[in-house]
């Protein structure tokens, strides 16, 4: 028999650790001494104490492997959850090598540009939430004309007694850029209204995002900074643009004041 020092020594796990198992029912002393309240340890359990930290080491929790190791699981289920483990783990590494693509990019992004270390024009990666929206739909003349459709949406949600819940949304329903007879939906999030045919605006499951501040005329230099940043991060487009128009000239002095968030679906090459 070992104290729980000489234990911990020779299975090199630490007594704080050895205490924890105990009181987890993972693996508890081999003998308790009644009088001093030492506990004794064979060398017989260092294989059980390997089965723990090997679970561990898996990634389950001790309260998971408690169960496995008790008895409470059987072969089937164990394979089960270490095909769950893997898929975790799998989607981990996609994630980190995601990460290091971006690190990557900044490195790049400071060699050849410098400049300063974090501008206001940056691009991030997020997800977008579902949201019940009222929209109208159309193929308008130009890109001026899409004011219109959301003075009719404006119209509509006052004479339903709704309330819009959220900036306006704009979805660009195009596979290329067009200059005229453009397909657009324009969109308020929408509360009360039982008569406005609201329906779900789709999430995203990954976008590129950016901050436009100005007018609107000079959109089309942030879309060439989120195009050029999707490149060179080795993302690709897959899915409608969007526009959401956070502050605008209700809110605004003049249109230098104008906030609009670019977001545009993509995935990784």
């Amino acid at each position: 028999m070992f104290k729980i020092g000489d234990f911990s020594k020779l299975s090199q796990v630490t007594i704080k650790a050895l205490r924890l198992y105990d009181e987890l029912n993972l693996l508890k002393p081999a003998r308790i001494d009644p009088e001093s309240g030492y506990r004794y340890y064979s060398a017989e359990q260092i294989s059980r104490l390997n089965q723990i930290l090997v679970l561990k080491n898996l990634g389950f929790t001790l309260e998971q492997a408690a169960v496995m190791l008790n008895g409470g699981i059987r072969t089937d289920q164990f394979r089960e959850m270490l095909l769950a483990r893997r898929k975790q783990l799998e989607e981990n590494v996609r994630f980190e090598q995601e990460r290091l693509l971006l690190v990557e990019a900044r490195l790049r992004q400071i060699e050849n540009e410098g400049g300063e270390l974090m501008s206001q024009n940056e691009v991030v990666i997020k997800s977008v939430e579902p949201i019940r929206v009222y929209s109208l739909r159309d193929v308008i003349p130009t890109f001026s004309a899409v004011g219109g459709l959301f003075h009719r949406l404006y119209e509509d949600i006052t004479a339903a007694g709704a309330k819009m819940a959220g900036p306006g949304i704009q979805i660009y329903h195009e596979s290329e850029y067009k200059d005229h007879d453009i397909d657009v939906e324009a969109a308020f999030p929408v509360t009360g209204g039982s008569k406005l045919a609201l329906h779900e605006l789709p999430g995203i499951a990954k976008a590129a995002c950016l901050i436009h501040n100005g007018s609107y005329e000079m959109l089309h230099a942030s879309y060439a900074l989120i195009g050029k940043w999707i490149e060179d991060n080795g993302y690709s487009i897959c899915g409608n643009s969007r526009e959401v128009y956070l502050k605008t000239d209700d809110q605004a002095s003049d249109q230098s004041e104008y906030v609009t968030e670019i977001q545009i679906p993509v995935e990784k090459l």
